[in-house]
Order: C-alpha cells, then structure tokens, then sequence
C-alpha cells in the first residue's frame, strides 16, 4: 500500500517511517502542497484536516497524525494547540521554555502524550488510530535526541530518562506515537483485506 505522508516536520516523517510496517510504502509529501492549518478543536479533527488535504491533492492515500501533550496542572494545556503553544512560528524551544515556565514551582508534574493517527483515501475511506503515554514533565531540557518536547517528558514506563535520552528504539516501545503505530498493520490488513504484516 502506498501512503503519502501529510507531515512537512522531517524529524516526524522519519518517526513515522521507522514505525510503518513493511508492507507500506511511505510517500513524501509533494512540495507542491502549502500549509495546511489546522483548526479543528480536537486531535482527530486536526489529523484528518491533514490527512484530507494530502489525499484530495494526490488522489491516493494519505497518513497524517496529531499529537498533543496534556500537563494536568495546566488543565490539559497546551493539549491541541501543544505544537504552538508559544505562539507563530511554530517553535520547538520556545514551547518547551514556556512550559518550563508555567510549570515553575508546581508540585503536580504529571502530562500525557496523546496521539491520533488518520489514514484517508481522496474517495472519502476515513480510518483513526490512537495512542497514549503517561508520564511527568523534568524540571529541566535532558537529552538531544528525538523533537518537540522529548527531552522534558519522562514517561512513566521508563527508568527515569526522558524521550530524548532514550534511543529511538526504546522510544517507539513506549511512546504515544509508538503505540498508536503498532496498531496500523492490523488496520492496513482491513483496509486491503489481507493478513497483517
């Protein structure tokens, strides 16, 4: 099966490739395709914006996932909004600074990563997959591995180092995006009626 991916983010393409199973070919998204914005008030709704847009362009397949992570003592913030949650341009650094910030003196660290994966056909065939991981927020940046806020989120199924201390191996067995991941070969079988890989 041939997907498209609808991510322009290279660090997140590569993840996802490294979790594709081998039965899929995993497609760059085209150059031609501009921003896509992403307005809906959910994940879900967020992934298929990006999911519809790649598909309807290329009349094929496409893959697109949203990630949030939700910090409880921020009520769920920065949640949707979590890639700019400090503002535009979206920015790695700054959002892991403004966390941080918010965070200053909290007793209660404890977030989750929440994933949600779209695989859509330009004929309207709409498919979600779904992933978590708990875990709490480190006082400080550790690690240089891995995007976004890896290197502040220890999950709870761990040894006490970060997303970004760990290999990328020992992330995708643990981590929200990893998760919803294993879970798409099963889904790709249903797509094309076949055994999963």
């Amino acid at each position: 099966m041939r997907l498209v991916c609808a991510s322009a983010n290279p660090a997140k393409v590569a993840e996802l490739a490294r979790l594709m199973p081998p039965r899929v070919e995993l497609v760059p998204r085209p150059g031609s395709i501009g921003d896509v914005e992403e307005t809906a008030p959910t994940l879900q709704g967020n992934a298929v914006i990006k999911a519809v847009e790649v598909a309807n362009h290329v009349e094929g397949w496409a893959i697109a996932d949203d990630t949030g992570l939700e910090v409880n003592a921020l009520g769920g913030e920065p949640g949707v909004r979590s890639a700019r949650y400090a503002g535009e341009p979206p920015d790695d650094a700054r959002n892991r600074a403004k966390l941080l910030a918010a965070l200053e003196g909290a007793a209660d660290r404890s977030a989750r990563f929440r994933t949600v994966v779209a695989i859509v056909s330009w004929q309207g065939d709409m498919h979600y997959e779904t992933g978590e991981c708990a875990g709490t927020i480190a006082a400080e940046e550790r690690g240089t591995n891995g995007f976004g806020y890896d290197s502040i989120f220890v999950p709870d199924e761990g040894d006490g180092r970060t997303f970004a201390e760990m290999t990328a191996q020992e992330k995708d067995a643990v981590s929200h995006r990893g998760r919803a991941m294993a879970k798409v070969p099963g889904l790709i079988a249903r797509i094309t009626g076949t055994s999963p890989a």
